[in-house]
């Protein structure tokens, strides 16, 4: 197989970065998934090991991922790159913050990082994704919005209530 130069591979990570920081700014989480992902791409995003989002392919990954999971309340949220590193051959991986809306009182963010490993193709397009954050982390964050009057009452209800409740059964054991 022939891999992409390390100039495309930046140039790619480069239209991912732009496209997540005008999706967190406009909302709209499917424009940019057409011209990044190959049409046969695995996107994973692992919850903590109690819940598990596959989506094969571009209509799935704008079914699920973009589609589905970004349009339960996290309007005021921002998921800013820290770091991108090219691998060897055809990986990526990107270093990301889930970061929350308003600032802490001491001038700070209500975030918590996140990580993608990402494999292109020979088009230098996405065919592989897997997205992992410290779940706990990111309830507890929740918690913080809520506290400080920030979380979206429809992220509480269709998303935290639901991974809290997943967490605790999956803590609790058998």
């Amino acid at each position: 197989m022939v891999y992409p130069t390390e100039k495309v591979m930046r140039a790619t990570a480069a239209k991912l970065v732009a496209a997540h920081q005008e999706a967190s700014r406009t909302q709209d989480w499917l424009f940019f998934v057409d011209e990044l992902y190959a049409e046969d791409c695995i996107y994973t995003c692992e919850y903590a090991g109690v819940m598990e989002v596959v989506a094969n392919g571009i209509d799935e990954i704008k079914a699920t991922h973009y589609g589905r999971d970004m349009q339960v309340g996290w309007e005021g949220w921002t998921f800013p790159y820290e770091d991108v590193y090219v691998g060897g051959d055809n990986r990526l991986v990107t270093h990301w913050w889930n970061r929350g809306p308003g600032q802490r009182p001491e001038g700070g963010y209500y975030q918590t990082p996140g990580v993608s490993f990402i494999t292109l193709n020979n088009q230098a397009r996405i065919c592989r994704q897997f997205d992992m954050f410290d779940l706990a982390h990111q309830m507890r964050l929740c918690d913080e919005l809520e506290s400080a009057g920030l979380l979206s009452l429809q992220l509480k209800e269709e998303w935290v209530k639901p991974m809290k409740a997943r967490l605790a059964v999956a803590l609790a054991g058998d």
